[in-house]
This record gives structure tokens, sequence and C-alpha cells, in this order.
């Protein structure tokens, strides 16, 4: 089913924006785990709405219910299954949109597919309030692997044309990867994030958007893990990661970067580090063939602009078939990048959790 991930670790996320509830069920986690709701609850925040008047003005509480797979707090080895209620909704916003599909986002390719029994609003099961389910499950995975000593954060590494530093790809730490999440904005230095509050800002001010880039590291993982060719780490990582509403593209260690580069300076030369095999370089973002090396994995993910604008735009509508104007009613994000640093981090989580069971 096309809203199921995972292998040994099953991701069912359900709901739509504005219906009573969106949710998820994880079933595969095993038992015995103590999970802390507080620590998932910190987590949750990140992502929420309504927090910064950088985001959506649409406040959601967030706070999941836990109906089965916990006892006595901890996983009972029963199917993990979880709702957050939704609140704040303006479903009359989209009424007069029903229509008039709104370019970049997925109204006119659902309503070929599904016909007019798609949902439309605020883009029904399309949608970012999705995010929210899958942040519970992948808050629960990143629990399960700091067990295992499996560590992993993201960052906004760019936000239009503003870019921050980039995690450290060979020496890589847990308090340079869990440093974003201390900070008002996702950064790891401060001033890029001050720069990056202005692009935003100003995109606003015009009733525009703009795009960004999440960085993503994980450190703790051994060599060997994953398998070709279509079961490797990148292969499941990005088949995921293009489940995130708005995401554009992938890319491990220097990526696109490699394609401008001799095979002299791409190729990692191998080194032995206190008995270890480790390379001198991290090029490879810690995949080879779909294999972990055991150097820290290093990927981006590349997120368009928020499709959602004030600026008068032009469509089509499907009931008369004329050409039309359309203004979109609603609150959005002027940049999605942002929240979406936490479901990075969860859907890594669960993908990589995954690998380990």
């Amino acid at each position: 089913m096309s809203s199921i991930m995972g292998n040994k670790l099953k991701v069912s996320v359900f709901g739509q924006s504005h219906g009573e509830a969106v949710g998820v069920v994880v079933d595969g986690l095993p038992a015995g785990m103590k999970i802390d709701l507080e620590q998932l609850q910190a987590f949750l925040n990140r992502r929420a709405p309504g927090r910064t008047v950088l985001s959506t003005p649409r406040r959601e509480e967030d706070k999941p219910r836990i109906l089965s797979g916990l006892y006595e707090g901890y996983t009972c080895g029963a199917p993990l299954a979880a709702v957050i209620e939704n609140g704040d909704i303006r479903s009359e916003d989209y009424v007069a949109m029903a229509a008039l599909p709104r370019p970049s986002h997925a109204d006119y390719s659902a309503r070929m597919r599904y016909g007019d029994h798609y949902d439309p609003r605020g883009g029904g099961h399309f949608s970012g309030r999705l995010t929210a389910p899958l942040c519970i499950a992948g808050g629960i995975a990143l629990q399960f692997l700091e067990k295992r000593g499996v560590f992993l954060g993201a960052h906004l590494q760019a936000v239009g044309t503003v870019w921050d530093r980039g995690y450290d790809s060979v020496n890589l730490t847990r308090q340079e990867l869990h440093l974003p999440a201390t900070r008002s904005l996702p950064v790891l230095e401060e001033e890029a994030g001050k720069a990056m509050e202005q692009e935003i800002s100003k995109a606003a001010a015009q009733r525009d958007s703009v795009g960004g880039i999440v960085e993503c590291g994980v450190i703790g993982l051994s060599a060997g893990i994953g398998d070709p060719m279509f079961d490797g780490i990148e292969s499941r990582l990005a088949s995921a990661l293009f489940g995130i509403p708005a995401v554009r593209g992938v890319e491990f260690g220097t990526g696109f970067g490699a394609a401008g580069m001799r095979g002299s300076e791409h190729n990692d030369p191998y080194v032995l580090r206190d008995g270890k095999v480790r390379t001198a370089t991290n090029h490879h973002g810690g995949v080879l063939g779909g294999i972990t090396t055991g150097m820290p994995l290093i990927f981006r993910v590349a997120y368009k602009p928020t499709p959602s604008i004030g600026r008068e735009q032009q469509t089509v509508n499907l009931d008369t078939m004329t050409q039309a104007p359309l203004c979109i009613q609603g609150r959005h994000d002027p940049c999605v990048a942002l929240r979406a640093v936490p479901c990075v981090e969860a859907v890594a989580a669960l993908v990589i959790l995954d690998f380990l069971l």
C-alpha cells in the first residue's frame, strides 16, 4: 500500500489534513523498550506549527494519544498505534478552490487519480500535516537507536541563497549532531540562522515563499549494513524521504558535486585509526554499494518553495475547463524546509532501525 513503509518495521500513516485526526501504526517494535513520552513530545514540538512567526499560524497541540503498543511505559510487542486530533481547521478556505488546482500542489494529479472523491481540504492525505504522525513513529525510533549507540541529527543547511556550514563528515560528534535542535532556528552557525530568518521574512513580506536544504548525519553505524542493488541504505532512505511532502531531491556525501570532480579528488583514501579502517575524507557519505562503511552517514534533502503563496496565479477551472485566476487563501509556511528538519530525522531513524532489526 502507498502509505506503508518498512520491511521488518512496518509504519502505516493515515488521516487527512482537515479530518478528525491523523495517526500512525508501527508494527515490529521489539518488546521491553521504555518510551520517554516527554522526550517524544519535545521532538514533536520541533515540527509543530504556530510556534514561530516564520511558520504557519495554524495552531496545533500535536499531543499524541497512544492507543496501543505500550504497557506501563514499555513497548509490549503489540503494534503501536497513536493519533493526533486535528484542530484550528478552516476548511472553508478551500471550498472555493475545489475546482481550481493550485500550481505545484497535488490537486490536479490527485483529482486525475481519484476523481471527485479526492479530499481537497488542506491537501487531504497529501498534506504536510501527515508528517506529524510520521514524527511520532520516528521519535520513538530515535529512542531505540540511542539505546543501540546510534545517533542522528539534522540542520537547516540552506534557505534560498543563504547557507549554514555543513556537518564534519569525517569526525562528526553527538554534540554537533544535536546542536541545531537547541537553537531558535535549527542551524550550526547562529549568524547563518539570522540571515535565514531575514530571507524567509523577506519572501513572506512579498507574499512569496522560499525553498531550502536539510542536511542529516548519522553516527554509530557499523560497516556492513545494507544490501545491493535496490535494498541499499541510499535506496531505502531516498524512497522514504520522498514520502515527505515538498521533497525535490536527495543526495549522499558530495552528491551532485561529484559530477564536477576528478576521481583523484573524489576517491576517499583508506587509513587506519585506532586499529580501525576509516577513510581520510568522506565524499562517499558513509555508503558504498548501498552498504555502510563505518564512516558518518551524511545526506541532504532539497525542499521546494512552499507552493501556496499569496500572489495571484493562473490555473484552469476543471468544472468549466476555462483559464482562471487563483488567489490562495489559508495559512501557510513561507519556508517548509524549516519545520521539515525533524521530519528528515524521523524518516531516517525509521529506515535505519528497520535495517538494524
